[in-house]
């Protein structure tokens, strides 16, 4: 790529839009505005202009990088462009059908989950394949003039096309695609064999009819982005951030707009990945708590968690995807009582509109933000975007709940804090202490807006080895956007014994699949020396219908031949046996090209300790620190912290971004990144 002087990081979020801007000599300004939901791109726009206003040259910039919520948003609310689907005769209930499994196994009045295309724009062909990919019945041609004016009478926005094994044969696929898209060349055609070639007929027709109900609404909104970021005076190119943790270019990202859904949080994650390296700390636990829900993912030996499934709202989507766990409590998760009057926080939200009491939008329901502002950890005054905290209006909110419970607010906020920081405590367990493994040996990173304001107590209720807050916590996961690079995923199910036979096979595919995401990573304008590549394989035993998933450094024929020996010794660290006389089964072939996007990283050093500096401290007030009762609490200024500064909380730090909470007795140590360590002395190892 070429090499400009800057390069943008923008991520649009529920309430904040946040951006960063990085100069080749290490200079940064940061943004943060409040988003716009009706149209995400003007958030976009504000930010570059919010940035420009800062003193950066927007016409200067070699790229920006985008994280995004749209294929989120529109996937979890089902407002999904309206798709077609064509299928195979006699399979046209694929999506009606599933995998038959029964969520609520008891129920005898279960509620059926909906549908991604409804059946009335299901449409069959005459076509067959048998599992060899072998033609058993040609595609009737005479069937296809009639299909497209049936399909026309519908009219969807999109289209989407899924044949029985067209993952090893696409020519089927392609055929009809090839009518379709010349009858209609406004509307996106989707072939299941061009965005997963992966065996299961549902989750693989369910992953074309996502990608096809996707297109319109994704395509549209970064066509709009980009048209944004020129008015505001950005001609670089655009990235998009995908749910694999690695960028796209813009114009291929609404092509494989399921790739997308988790676009926002996995920025956050890549970033974990680069303060891993940087503090030489291999095994972190995110915490990303924003607005309306809190992701948490597990770095094990400084590598990111990956799955090849994801489910979301009911339905299975076929893409690598960042293993993160969320749950619904965030800065917005309205407090509420139930029919028995017990108190529950989430998973509803006050979203960015109204959002928070405190925020004065018009919002009256009690929330967590609403909770730490009557208790005096976020205090009174103004928060980025031209937000203004008013605490009346936070007590008044908290009250609805408190009164009815017999509490002062105060007690109501406490109440509140402590069921919102459970469903933290529960998530943050669940993928460490419920997976096998030590919190004890891990480092909690909270980010986002509202993860630092519990940087604290989490570490007092957890048995964790310290808490690490980064330099800017509320654009983490903006200043995470780039650090990954590139990707590209290619994948392709093979179903054969790993024998002899079958290593020049694979070893043909990993080499040919290389090269086509070398050439395509090449017209992106990645340097060859900076492309890398890491090859896997999904295997099981023969009969089994489960796979792991086994990396290899490379696809040489000795490599490969060691396929069974590697499956057996996986298999058995994960469920404690082993059979190596069974014959292993190759599944699935993987290859993951990343291009990477250069960029100084600055490493921790060790450094000499030194006093708070008396000009840090803003001020002293009262805080309810719940567990400690009123305490007198200096407010710190987070810019005014230099690399050594050592104190003891309980302390209050302060930035435009976010803020962070440090409780009485809690040591916090400044690193030479400028980055916090917090660690509780004394503390009891079986907390």
């Amino acid at each position: 790529m070429n090499t400009l002087q800057w390069t943008l990081s923008i991520d649009a979020g529920g309430t904040f839009t946040d951006a960063i801007a990085r100069r080749a000599d290490g200079e940064v300004r940061e943004a943060k505005v409040a988003s716009t939901p009706d149209d995400p791109s003007r958030g976009l726009q504000n930010a570059a202009t919010a940035l420009a206003a800062l003193g950066v040259p927007l016409d200067r910039t070699a790229l920006v990088c985008h994280g995004t919520t749209v294929a989120t948003n529109a996937t979890l609310t089902g407002a999904l462009g309206r798709a077609a689907l064509v299928t195979t005769a006699g399979f046209r209930d694929v999506l009606g059908y599933r995998q038959q499994n029964r969520p609520e196994v008891y129920s005898l009045t279960p509620e059926r989950p909906a549908e991604l295309v409804p059946r009335e724009l299901r449409f069959e062909v005459t076509e067959r394949l048998d599992s060899a990919g072998e033609v058993l019945t040609p595609v009737d041609e005479s069937e296809l003039a009639a299909l497209i004016e049936r399909i026309r009478a519908a009219e969807p926005e999109a289209i989407a096309v899924s044949f029985l094994f067209s993952y090893l044969n696409d020519a089927h696929e392609r055929r009809v695609g090839e009518a379709l898209r010349a009858a209609f060349p406004d509307r996106p055609v989707t072939l299941s064999s061009e965005v997963a070639r992966e065996f299961r007929e549902y989750p693989r027709t369910a992953t074309t009819a996502i990608n096809a109900a996707l297109r319109p609404l994704v395509e549209d909104y970064l066509n709009r982005a980009s048209a944004a970021l020129a008015a505001a005076g950005v001609s670089s190119p655009l990235l998009v951030m995908q749910s694999n943790g690695g960028s796209v270019p813009a114009a291929r990202a609404g092509q494989d707009a399921h790739r997308l859904v988790l676009s926002g949080p996995a920025g956050g994650v890549a970033g974990l990945a680069a303060l891993a390296e940087s503090l030489a700390e291999p095994n972190l636990i995110s915490l990303d708590m924003g607005g309306t829900s809190t992701d948490v993912c597990l770095l094990r030996d400084a590598t990111i968690p990956f799955t090849t499934v994801q489910e979301i709202q009911d339905h299975t989507l076929l893409a690598p995807t960042v293993d993160i766990h969320t749950i619904g409590a965030g800065g917005g998760s309205i407090a509420w009582l139930d029919q028995t009057g017990s108190l529950k926080v989430g998973p509803l939200s006050a979203k960015a509109v109204p959002g928070p009491a405190c925020y004065g939008r018009g919002g009256v329901e009690p929330t967590i933000s609403d909770a730490h502002v009557v208790l005096g950890t976020l205090g009174a005054g103004e928060l980025a975007g031209g937000l203004v905290i008013d605490r009346e209006l936070a007590v008044q909110a908290v009250r609805r709940i408190a009164e009815p419970l017999g509490m002062t607010p105060e007690e109501g906020a406490e109440a509140i804090l402590a069921i919102g920081l459970a469903h933290m405590i529960r998530a943050v367990r669940k993928v460490s202490v419920e997976r096998g493994l030590d919190s004890r040996e891990f480092s909690l990173v909270p980010f986002g807006g509202a993860g630092p304001l519990h940087a604290g107590m989490l570490l007092h209720h957890m048995a964790l080895k310290n808490v690490i807050i980064p330099l800017r916590p509320g654009l983490f996961s903006a200043d995470g956007l780039l650090v990954a690079g590139l990707k590209i995923d290619r994948s392709q199910t093979v179903l054969r014994d790993a024998d002899a036979d079958a290593e020049a096979e694979l070893s043909a595919w990993f080499a040919a699949t290389a090269a086509e995401s070398a050439a395509q990573l090449a017209r992106d304008g990645i340097a060859a020396d900076a492309v890398r590549t890491e090859a896997s394989v999904d295997c099981r035993y023969r009969g089994q219908g489960f796979e792991l998933n086994i990396p290899i450094p490379d696809w040489s024929a000795a490599t490969l031949a060691e396929l069974p020996s590697r499956f057996h010794a996986a298999h058995a660290e994960r469920y404690g046996h082993a059979n190596s006389a069974e014959p292993v089964e190759i599944v699935t072939v993987r290859l993951t090209s990343t291009g990477e996007v250069s960029r100084d990283r600055q490493r921790a050093v060790p450094i000499a300790a030194q006093p708070l500096d008396e000009a840090a401290v803003l001020g002293v007030r009262d805080v309810l620190l719940p567990g400690f009762g009123s305490v007198s609490t200096p407010i710190l200024d987070r810019a005014r912290l230099t690399p050594g500064t050592e104190f003891t909380g309980p302390a209050i730090v302060q930035q435009m971004d976010a803020t962070s909470v440090i409780l009485p007795g809690q040591h916090c140590a400044v690193t030479s990144t400028l980055d916090i360590v917090v660690t509780e002395p004394g503390k009891q190892e079986s907390r």
